[in-house]
């Protein structure tokens, strides 16, 4: 009866969940580069949040509809996470239903692959500390599970499943929660970006510096905070959820809307899943702060805070990595590496996922467009291209992060990365300088046709001299 009572909601609610809800991050700057970030239309109104972890559950899908954005009256008073909904999709619902009460899924291979491909998923993790590791390969093999899978890998090798005496069972649920929390209709903020953003993570944490200093409890975090950077994004970024009056911005005061929302949906994961439920209670809430902590960090509005004063410590060589608060530094400067790491990539990945996240960008300038909004000056199609978006994005955001960890941690691995950046930006320059060239001749032939065309008309038909 219950189930069929739920059926009944979510049916009446479909027509909520029709159209894909796509968009981008937003990024800000106050030196040499605000010019190109102020671009991307970010409106900070900077306040203190406090800690009040949202439960899971409260607050609702965002697929991008004009009409779900303005669904709250204007009279009403100060919006309460408790006081909305979530409405999930009946697959959705279906999936996680059965999960919880321990029903296989209709699908016996939605979680289990046949040999061959969990024999060449397994030959991938092998090699997961390579920089050339093809997350979407992975994902692929893992049958779209490849955050799950990663996650657990990495938690295994590390041997914090011993080490923090966490419940498999516990953990694997919650893995399976923060993959499905994640939309897989964005071109770009889904599972396979924070799968993505892990395998980073991981690299750096191998690095020399990190892996001789960082404490169990740092390696538990940092990947917990890469696997949970952007929990349930729903594809448009902070400007649009302010000017759409949407009730994330009014929760989080306009400040770090996103990241907030993601820590929080993160620890609603963590309580409801009890993977922690063991260690005494002080404990937990220090390690919820601290994945807090990690997770606003990638507020790329800020990163020239965090640049500025990572760029200080390196002048002064005043790190001290026995020192818990440097260290904890050192972590969200690899998470802000690893968020945006994609430009380092091979030119085949790192082309992917330029081409992801210029689609997210474009779909919200259409639905900005559609709805007669101010258009988000890099989501307009009609005036960018990926080309362009790429090489402004690398210049005034990737490279001066890269530079200074590459002073951080001059190893094989930065040097690779810093090679990659340079070439990716000669590709995007290449490609951008022969599409011009190429549009410049299409419309210099289409003058020239019409010139001639123009003489021709000059001439009345029939016309001698005599």
């Amino acid at each position: 009866q219950g189930i069929t009572v739920h059926f009944l909601f979510i049916y009446q609610t479909c027509w909520f969940l029709e159209e894909t809800r796509r968009g981008a991050i937003s990024y800000d700057s106050e030196n040499q580069t605000a010019l190109y970030i102020r671009m991307l239309g970010d409106v900070r109104v900077r306040s203190q949040v406090g800690f009040e972890p949202e439960p899971r559950g409260s607050h609702p899908y965002l697929y991008v509809d004009f009409r779900t954005l303005h669904s709250r009256p204007q009279s009403a008073g100060p919006v309460s996470a408790r006081n909305v909904r979530r409405l999930l999709s009946f697959q959705r619902y279906l999936h996680s239903s059965r999960f919880i009460r321990g029903i296989p899924a209709s699908n016996p291979l939605g979680y289990l692959l046949d040999d061959d491909y969990t024999g060449q998923a397994k030959l991938m993790l092998e090699k997961v500390g390579n920089w050339n590791f093809d997350m979407f390969l992975f994902d692929r093999l893992t049958n779209g599970n490849s955050l799950v899978n990663l996650t657990f890998h990495l938690f295994n090798s590390y041997g914090l499943i011993e080490l923090f005496q966490l419940d498999m069972v516990k953990l694997r649920r919650f893995l399976v929660m923060i993959q499905e929390d994640y939309r897989s209709q964005n071109p770009y903020h889904n599972a396979v970006h924070a799968a993505d953003v892990t395998q980073a993570m991981y690299c750096y944490l191998q690095e020399p510096k990190l892996a001789e200093t960082m404490t169990s409890c740092d390696l538990l975090l940092g990947l917990l905070a890469a696997a949970t950077h952007d929990l349930d994004h729903p594809g448009v970024n902070q400007p649009f959820l302010i000017k759409t009056n949407h009730y994330l911005a009014a929760l989080y005061k306009n400040s770090s809307v996103l990241e907030n929302h993601h820590w929080k949906s993160a620890v609603g994961l963590l309580r409801e899943s009890a993977l922690l439920s063991h260690l005494p209670t002080e404990d937990r809430l220090n390690m919820e702060e601290r994945l807090g902590s990690l997770i606003l960090a990638t507020d790329i509005s800020r990163q020239n805070n965090y640049l500025s004063e990572f760029r200080a410590h390196l002048d002064k060589r005043d790190l001290c990595l026995t020192n818990g608060g440097h260290r904890h530094f050192i972590l969200q400067i690899a998470l802000k590496c690893a968020d945006i790491c994609n430009p380092c990539r091979p030119w085949k990945l790192s082309k992917l996922w330029s081409e992801k996240v210029t689609e997210e960008f474009f779909h919200q300038g259409d639905i900005e467009r559609k709805h007669h909004l101010e258009v988000t000056p890099l989501c307009d199609r009609q005036s960018n291209s990926v080309a362009n978006i790429q090489i402004g994005f690398m210049t005034y955001v990737v490279e001066p992060l890269f530079v200074e960890w590459s002073r951080f941690s001059d190893t094989r691995l930065s040097q690779t990365m810093m090679g990659h950046l340079s070439l990716n930006k000669q590709g995007w320059k290449e490609g951008r300088d022969k599409q011009e060239a190429s549009t410049s001749r299409a419309s210099e032939e289409q003058r020239t046709s019409a010139a001639k065309d123009s003489n021709s008309k000059e001439l009345p038909q029939g016309s001698k001299r005599s």
